[in-house]
């Protein structure tokens, strides 16, 4: 296996944008499992592209790893910007499963994406890069640390878990209230985190948008029909339930 030494350690803000209810979300019987493939793969394009100022670093099965050079924020803006990117990405998220939702057809893969929920985990610290097979990937301890935060006691299905180094950068400009949760993390051992609830930072102005009419409901049938097609025919192969997921 091709292997680079990787770069030195910088320090970054690293975000992961995680699925709830992914596992249970998959079923077998055929056609709900190939729509249920499609959705899913909407809904995560949706909220990678509502990440302004954040490098998608790997898709995770049911969950998007993003990051953000720290240089590019002052310590209250790490705060700020992770909570902004958050609420961008859970918007674009509810959206587009609204768009799925009111498609017409009656498998399962359709009728229950609104059992899906997203919730994040944030922390700031040090990561190196190492391309494998020209592949580039994030490592160190801090890369660790922000996945081991998926699993968690948060007691809401919608949340923004900060991690405690991420958390003391806070200002007086993130006005928001956060909640205090106990963490063991394997392997790194008591840890305190932060949340807050995703709905807390949506912004009141922006309007839902208007319900679809018979027709634009027709159209997203048929898109999704077609795009099921190759998973049915088994040309394009099932996506894979990350290992650090905790649904």
């Amino acid at each position: 296996m091709a292997r680079s030494p990787g770069t030195a350690p910088e320090r970054a803000l690293l975000v992961i944008a995680d699925v709830s209810g992914y596992t249970t979300y998959m079923r077998t019987h055929r056609m709900s499992l190939a729509h249920a493939e499609v959705n899913m793969s909407r809904l995560l394009d949706r909220v990678i592209d509502a990440a302004s100022g954040f490098d998608l670093v790997e898709i995770e099965g049911d969950a998007a790893f993003l990051s953000r050079p720290a240089d590019t924020l002052t310590d209250g803006a790490a705060v700020r910007a992770t909570f902004e990117v958050a609420a961008a990405m859970h918007r674009a998220f509810h959206l587009e499963r609204r768009y799925v939702a009111t498609n017409l057809c009656p498998c399962q893969g359709c009728n229950e994406v609104d059992s899906l929920r997203l919730k994040f985990v944030a922390h700031i610290g040090e990561v190196a890069t190492q391309t494998i097979r020209k592949r580039h990937k994030l490592v160190g301890i801090d890369v660790i640390l922000v996945h081991r935060m998926l699993k968690n006691p948060v007691g809401i299905p919608e949340y923004v878990l900060l991690s405690e180094d991420l958390h003391r950068l806070r200002d007086d400009t993130v006005a928001t209230a956060s909640h205090e949760v106990l963490q063991d993390l394997e392997g790194i051992g008591p840890t305190r985190g932060y949340f807050v609830d995703v709905a807390d930072l949506a912004d009141p102005s922006l309007a839902a948008p208007p319900d679809p009419t018979l027709l634009e409901r027709l159209g997203r049938t048929l898109t999704v029909a077609g795009s099921g097609m190759p998973y049915m025919l088994g040309l394009r192969r099932r996506r894979a339930t990350s290992p650090t997921s905790s649904t």
